[in-house]
């Protein structure tokens, strides 16, 4: 059964969608901070997973707000680019930022994942 708005959000949704928010606001933080250290802070292809991660993890926090029946979806989206973030950040070594961003990331993957499995359990 598909939830409404009438049923009460489980604490795993909503500790998922917290995490999502949570790291789309440290990877926009990121973005602004890699590019003013410059250098490979600033490599395209890590500002670009920097954004995509943002950008799904607030898409994926607005399918579970809105109790979209496709949000297993897309937290399993999310899941995979935030795995991938998470690993970009790390190759900063003990950059302060880059620790807490990839520890965002990974959060918000396990907590997806789960979301996703969840899902796909509940669709089948």
């Amino acid at each position: 059964m598909p939830h409404t708005a009438t049923h009460p959000m489980s604490k795993e949704m909503e500790q998922c969608i917290q995490n999502c928010l949570d790291c789309y606001r440290v990877c926009l933080q990121a973005v602004t901070y890699c590019l003013q250290m410059g250098g490979k802070h600033a490599a395209a292809d890590h500002i670009r997973l920097l954004f995509d991660c943002a950008e799904i993890c607030q898409t994926s926090a607005s399918f579970m707000l809105r109790y979209s029946d496709l949000h297993g979806q897309t937290c399993a989206v999310c899941a995979e680019v935030c795995e991938r973030c998470a690993e970009s950040c790390e190759q900063f070594g003990e950059d302060a930022l880059m620790k807490a961003c990839s520890q965002a990331c990974r959060r918000s993957a396990a907590s997806c994942q789960k979301m996703a499995q969840s899902q796909g359990r509940a669709a089948a």
